[in-house]
Formats: structure tokens, sequence, C-alpha cells
């Protein structure tokens, strides 16, 4: 335990400015989805951006791809809550089980197609674990967008395994952003599933 830990404070002091900035953006998105403040769009952006950098830097490219997603995602989101803000939202509902086909197979056509392209078309040391984020949180990114309360568990399931994996990749502060992440969907998985249950 003792020798994690001085791994971890040595891996800190070697963090780049640009790192930093990204998770403090990356951080400061989250605070402010949270407040339901339109400023998360454009902080989102600048996070992306900087994430899709070091990701390629550290030949995670799924992951970098992901954020091009979420990207996309973002330029879109703020469009429409300056435009479209008064269009009623989906309601939260459960995952039906064609919900759940189609789930599977964003992981597992994700997955398999990320995992060729990162081993055959890439330098990429990690070709299985960066797939494997990727397709998951594509997955929960799907449901998220259907308003499923499952999305919560798929983006998590992206989230664990992206810790390792992060922090082999020497970026803690990546790491450590998405500890963050995975406790904000375990709140917001229950957040959901009592407004559900209310209904």
């Amino acid at each position: 335990m003792a020798n994690w830990v001085s791994v971890f404070l040595e891996e800190l002091k070697n963090i780049s400015i640009l790192e930093w900035v990204g998770v403090a953006f990356g951080v400061a998105q989250v605070l402010l989805a949270k407040a339901n403040k339109v400023a998360l769009y454009p902080t989102g952006i600048i996070a992306v951006l900087i994430s899709i950098y070091i990701f390629i830097t550290a030949g995670l490219y799924a992951e970098s791809i992901l954020n091009l997603y979420y990207l996309v995602m973002s330029i879109y989101g703020w469009w429409f809550w300056v435009f479209k803000r008064t269009a009623a939202p989906l309601p939260i509902t459960q995952a039906a089980k064609s919900d759940w086909r189609t789930t599977l197979m964003i992981v597992l056509g994700g997955f398999v197609l990320l995992y060729l392209a990162l081993r055959y078309c890439t330098d990429s040391t990690v070709p299985v674990m960066d797939a494997f984020v990727s397709a998951t949180a594509w997955a929960g990114m799907w449901l998220l967008a259907k308003r499923k309360l499952e999305n919560w568990v798929l983006l998590n399931i992206s989230n664990a395994v992206a810790i390792p994996l992060l922090f082999y990749k020497q970026l803690p502060l990546y790491a450590l952003l998405t500890v963050f992440l995975f406790v904000v969907a375990v709140f917001g998985f229950f957040e959901w599933k009592r407004i559900l249950e209310k209904k």
C-alpha cells in the first residue's frame, strides 16, 4: 500500500499543466451540470478538447474517439439549451428488453470494431481495455439519451475499467476525475430511481 501511494505521489509531481487544466474544466462541467447551468457546455467543450489531445498523446485512441462523441453532444446540448429549452424532456423510464438488445449490440459491436482498429491500425498497448471503456460508455450514453435508469450502470461499468487504465497510462488526475464521475453516477442512479418510484 505504501509503495502504491509513493508511486502515485511521484506521478502527481510529473503532471503537466495541461492535464491540470483539463481535469479542472471536467470537474467544473460536472458541478455546473448538477447546478443546471448552461455554462456546463462551453466548460465541457474545453475539457473535452484538452482530453482528446492528452488521450491521443497517451495512446488511448478509443478514449479520444469517445471524447469526440462528447464534443459533438456538448455542441448539440448547448444549441438545444439555447434554442429548444422549452421542449418537454423525455421522462425517466427503465430499459425494456428491446433497449437491452440494442445496448448489448452497441457494447459488442463497438468493442469488436474498436479492438480491431486499435490492434491492427494503431500502436495501442491497451486495445482491450481502451475498446471496452469506450464501447460501454457509448452504450451508457445511448441509454442516457433515452433517459433510461440503467444508463448509470453502463457508465459506471465503463468508469470502473477506466480508473485502473488511466492510472496505468500515468494519467492520475484523469483517474481521480473518473473516480469522481463514478461517485456522481452512483448518486445519479439513486436519484433517478427515486424519481421513477414516485410516478
